[in-house]
């Protein structure tokens, strides 16, 4: 191993989703251009790894290329409206006979178990069935799209049965209705009914479309609902791309708490958007992700787990657990996505309406993108409301990061003389002042 002080921080650093996404749902849909592109063997070792990790998944899969290819194969014209496909009988024939064969590829890919690969001794099983009810989209604007349907139910216990005796779960873009009928459904409607219908944690697409960019051309990293609305509203995205999203939004605002949109361009993208802080696509939720609020006592571990660090090599001052749950009043923190990224604490002197702001730290992985910034001022807002006019820190490492946002370095005889019976002298902490 070239560099194995960087592999066990890497590991380190997948804990806490590990912990997180253990027993969660995930439902994950890609088009048929990624088996086209040869990237289906890699996505069956990625996602197998999810399943390793106790992870519930359901596969959907989409067939556009292989019903062209079909079609084109007996010299009939696809026809479209709206960008959906209208779908006759010779057309049916091929969605048919594309989703039958990816069904069999992708069942072989996850039977693969050879040593020294991701799926050895794996041992997948891959389960699939007329778990989709489907009814016919009908006339649209006076055009028939014939047995094109949509999503009318998903059988969700048998499915979450499978998922509970540790199967994997794959649906096709086809359903069924009660009288015996196969409709041709898109894969984004069969993913996003399905991730509502299991109350999925998330629903990934790994898609075809590069990353989402606003107007300017400014990467789209992650949206609320909301947001990703106005963005849908705006008209600049591609088709394919506001399709996908357009699905998302539909998910998050039914109970889904995540939905991602990831390119398969790049290799392991499934993984790089779920196991790193700001990931390879766009994640969309119902609310915002990011939240800095006041600690809880749930968040005594995620706050030991982010200062255990610092305090090992001298930067922090130790602190118990139980001086922690203490005072855990005291502290705020920033949750990204269930993951404590930063906090501080703040401790009052009311009466020479003085504050102290200590613990201050953000995970070196996310350093440099502004939680540093945003804990700060929330610090400053929580103490301006207490009636705090000076905030003041004490510090041996990072002077010049406080004095670049307005505090001033000061001697000892300017805290409060409660704090200056406490001072340190052997680890001689630099003190710098604020006026709110």
């Amino acid at each position: 191993m070239e560099n194995p002080t960087q592999f066990v921080q890497w590991l380190r650093s997948v804990a806490p989703y590990i912990h997180a996404f253990r027993g969660k749902t995930f439902v994950v849909a890609f088009p048929g251009e990624l088996v086209a592109a040869g990237a289906l063997p890699v996505l069956a070792h990625d996602l197998s790894l999810l399943h390793a990790l106790d992870i519930n998944v359901t596969v959907i899969y989409g067939s556009r290329p292989q019903v062209a290819e079909q079609l084109a194969l007996r010299n009939v014209e696809g026809r479209f409206h709206n960008g959906l496909r209208i779908t006759d009988i010779a057309a049916m024939e091929c969605a048919k006979e594309a989703a039958g064969e990816l069904r069999l590829d992708i069942e072989a890919a996850f039977s693969q178990g050879l040593p020294n690969t991701p799926m050895s001794n794996a041992a997948i099983r891959i389960i699939s069935g007329n778990f989709i009810t489907a009814r016919p989209l009908g006339v649209i604007d006076g055009v028939d799209l014939e047995l094109t349907g949509v999503t009318r139910k998903v059988d969700a216990e048998t499915i979450h049965s499978i998922l509970g005796s540790d199967g994997l779960v794959l649906l096709s873009p086809l359903g069924f209705s009660p009288t015996g009928e196969a409709f041709n459904l898109t894969m984004e409607d069969v993913a996003c009914s399905t991730a509502i219908a299991l109350h999925a944690d998330k629903l990934i697409f790994i898609t075809e479309t590069p990353l989402m960019t606003d107007a300017a051309g400014a990467e789209i990293r992650e949206l609320s609902s909301h947001q990703a609305e106005a963005v849908l509203q705006a008209g600049f995205l591609p088709d394919a791309t506001a399709f996908y999203l357009k699905h998302c939004i539909k998910a998050c605002d039914n109970g889904v708490e995540r939905s991602h949109i990831v390119s398969f361009d790049m290799d392991g993208s499934a993984l790089l958007e779920l196991f790193t802080h700001d990931g390879v696509g766009t994640m969309i939720s119902h609310e915002n992700l990011e939240s800095l609020r006041p600690a809880t006592i749930e968040d005594v571990g995620g706050i030991i787990k982010l200062i255990e660090p610092l305090e090992a090599d001298g930067t922090l001052v130790k602190r118990g657990r139980e001086l922690i749950e203490r005072e855990i009043e005291m502290f705020s923190v920033i949750e990204h996505d269930g993951v404590i990224f930063g906090c501080a604490a703040l401790y009052p002197f009311p009466e020479q309406k003085m504050a102290e702001m200590a613990c201050l730290t953000v995970n070196p992985e996310v350093q440099g993108q502004g939680d540093g910034d945003r804990i700060l001022k929330h610090m400053e807002n929580r103490a301006r409301a207490m009636g705090v006019q000076k905030l003041f820190v004490l510090t041996t490492r990072t002077a010049h990061w406080f004095i670049k946002r307005g505090f001033a370095p000061v001697t000892v005889d300017a805290l409060p003389k409660d704090r200056q019976r406490m001072y340190n002298w052997q680890r001689k902490s630099q003190v710098l002042i604020k006026t709110l």
